[in-house]
């Protein structure tokens, strides 16, 4: 049995509907019927369920808010709430799917692309809690998968590609970051290699999964809003200023999911897909 969690967010609504699709039998929970933050609760729903696989997508992702009036509940669920889940599926022998991020990189390298293997070094209280949850995972699991991603959109949730299109309705004239570096991620493509890897048999560690292709925010922005009558300039991220660091170049390698036979599409098709499908 595969248990989800964060089942009604952005990833976790894709995974299900992929699922569905496959006639795969799944119980999908999120912080109304199982609290990741109280192990009790993570404790009876996983004694009710006795799942074999869980798909760990529940996170605290206000990445801005995580800098201070988030900084409690950011810890509580992306570095408790997961060291319930990671303890829980370890006592009934279950495999672990952890979906972290770009974020647990500093993005300052130069020579290429990111490895699985790679040093970390988050500079954002987000990037921070979610590498002490792959940690986590690491030292109570046998069996784990940790998939990093980045720049996630599909057509489910708030995203980049909605607010775009927003902003497009009601503004003459953009201004969008261009000198942070990194892969848009398709929900799709994301719920797709989940599962793959459990389907495979995959060898257990870390894989980096996010679509084929960079860019920086503003060629993401061009792409989204090709066919519309606006305005896009691009900005530095001095102009832009945030809360939390972002990562100024986290273009990481595929290398290790195509390794495993996963066929990744490029982000522009991907983005395509993703566009005709929210137009149904």
């Amino acid at each position: 049995m595969i248990l989800l969690t964060g089942a009604n967010g952005q990833l976790g609504t894709e995974v299900r509907y992929f699922l569905d699709e496959r006639g795969v039998v799944y119980v999908a929970t999120d912080r109304t019927d199982m609290d990741i933050t109280d192990k009790a609760s993570v404790q009876k729903k996983f004694n009710e369920v006795k799942p074999s696989i869980i798909f760990h997508m529940a996170a605290y992702t206000a990445v801005d808010k995580a800098e201070d009036e988030g900084k409690e509940m950011d810890f509580q669920i992306n570095v408790e709430g997961t060291k319930h889940i990671a303890e829980a599926a370890e006592e009934i022998g279950a495999t672990v799917i952890y979906i972290s991020t770009d974020y647990v990189f500093d993005g300052t390298k130069k020579d290429g692309e990111y490895l699985p293997d790679d040093v970390t070094n988050p500079q954002s209280e987000y990037g921070r809690t979610k590498r002490l949850g792959e940690q986590t995972v690491m030292s109570m699991c046998s069996k784990y998968y940790i998939v990093r991603t980045s720049w996630v959109f599909g057509q489910y949730g708030h995203n980049f590609v909605f607010t775009m299109q927003k902003l497009a309705k009601s503004h003459p004239r953009l201004t969008i970051v261009s000198d942070q570096f990194g892969r848009p991620t398709w929900t799709r493509t994301l719920a797709e290699f989940m599962v793959h890897l459990t389907e495979n048999n995959a060898e257990y560690g870390i894989y980096h999964l996010s679509n084929e292709g960079s860019c920086t925010w503003y060629d993401f922005a061009k792409e989204i809003l090709k066919n519309e009558t606006i305005e896009i300039a691009a900005v530095t991220s001095a102009e832009f200023p945030q809360k939390a660091k972002r990562p100024q170049y986290s273009v990481m390698s595929l290398d290790k999911a195509k390794g495993i036979g996963f066929e990744i599409p490029h982000w522009k098709d991907a983005l395509e897909s993703m566009l005709r499908s929210s137009e149904k």
